[in-house]
């Protein structure tokens, strides 16, 4: 079997409504994979506002908000259209990217049915608890985890930092690699824009700290809120500019009344946002890859980030930036100081992340997923069921 036999049904607990780094993610390799021939269909909550159209054919699944954070939404159930739509579609693999309970039905719906199943990895949803005052739920998170990753055929990671976290915590037994791509088209540094930067009342001479992702407590916002502080405490020279929206705006714009919010921005906009900067401050330790540290790279800015999955397998200490353990906010202002008052160093730093980052095209990235559903469709085919534990 080539790409063209695939007959792919994709589980996302968020394919489209609103957009991150995951979705966007999927919907490129979803529309790899048409152009490659194969049949796609994709099951996920809908909601009458997404933030992008969806590539491929989508069904909505019954969903309903997340408990103070409505703009997520659970997929609770496989409904009876789902079921007969699915059984029309007759896919020959399932892929569950959201470990949510319609990822877990979906999961028991092809062991049933002995189909393949491939998991990807989008981000470590069991250090979530600790931002809300719950880090003692984090050891049943993991075992919830594991029991649902271990009834796969494989699982793919967006980095070998991640793969590896995952081989530890014993979540499967075939860890794969699907990392992530970069437009270079929009992620280069010839997309600096001077003048834009003026209009947003930032000196040519300022040294330009960036925040880039959606606003929301788990990325980190208060490390980066306190280590900021000390920066203005020590009378270094800089300006933050915050690209991004999300629920915590409020919050973070309270803690940093001197920086630049701009909002949500996308394509050439974003950029340009991100060319603009002079270095990037990623304080989250939960992503699984980080694709804002890889276009602030593309762009040629050097990176300071937590030490942990992720950024490890993007970030060369010392080299493209500089890694710090997560929470250690003298640390980063020492890091972020060095930056601003060197300009040598921080053009050095950007120059080498420019060049590590491309290394990163789609079509090279998607096609190693395509090879992951084909092997394991194989290995069923000879009847090879996967290792995992005794669970139905």
């Amino acid at each position: 079997m080539d790409s063209t036999g695939l007959r792919v049904a994709l589980f996302s607990g968020n394919y489209n409504y609103v957009r991150d780094g995951a979705n966007q993610a999927l919907n490129r390799f979803v529309g790899y994979l048409l152009k490659q021939g194969a049949s796609v269909r994709v099951y996920s909550p809908t909601t009458d506002t997404p933030a992008f159209d969806p590539a491929g054919d989508l069904v909505s699944t019954p969903s309903f908000p997340v408990p103070g954070r409505k703009e997520y939404r659970v997929p609770y159930r496989m409904s009876a259209q789902v079921r007969r739509d699915l059984k029309a579609f007759a896919p020959n693999i399932v892929h569950l990217s959201s470990p949510d309970p319609l990822g877990h039905r979906a999961l028991s719906w092809a062991r049933a049915r002995n189909l393949p199943t491939v998991a990807s990895v989008h981000t470590r949803f069991e250090t979530y608890p600790r931002y809300y005052g719950l880090a003692f739920l984090e050891p049943l998170i993991e075992s919830i985890l594991r029991r649902f990753y271990r009834r796969c055929d494989a699982i793919v990671a967006p980095s070998e930092s991640m793969a590896q976290l995952l081989r530890n915590q014993r979540m499967n037994y075939d860890v794969g690699i699907w990392t992530r791509g970069i437009d270079r088209e929009i992620f280069n540094p010839g997309r600096r824009d001077m003048a834009w930067r003026q209009s947003l009342g930032i000196g040519d001479d300022a040294p330009v700290i960036g925040f880039i992702g959606r606003l929301v407590m788990e990325k980190g916002l208060d490390v980066f809120s306190d280590t900021i502080d000390q920066l203005t405490a020590r009378q270094v020279q800089h300006k933050v500019l915050v690209v991004g929206e999300g629920p915590a705006r409020e919050w973070f714009q309270n803690r940093l009344p001197n920086a630049v919010f701009t909002g949500f921005q996308k394509g050439q906009d974003l950029g340009r946002a991100v060319a603009g900067m002079d270095m990037l401050f990623n304080p989250s330790v939960t992503e699984t890859f980080g694709n804002v540290t890889l276009e602030a790279m593309a762009c040629g800015l050097p990176t300071v980030a937590a030490r942990a999955t992720g950024s490890e397998s993007l970030v060369t200490e010392g080299v493209t930036g500089r890694l710090i353990r997560p929470g250690a906010i003298s640390a980063f202002a020492n890091a972020l100081q060095a930056y601003c008052i060197d300009a040598d160093a921080r053009h050095a730093a950007g120059a080498a992340a420019q060049a590590r980052a491309e290394h990163n095209g789609w079509d090279q990235v998607n096609q190693a997923l395509v090879d992951t559903y084909l092997r394991v469709i194989r290995q069923r085919a000879q009847g090879l069921a996967p290792k995992s534990s005794p669970v139905p």
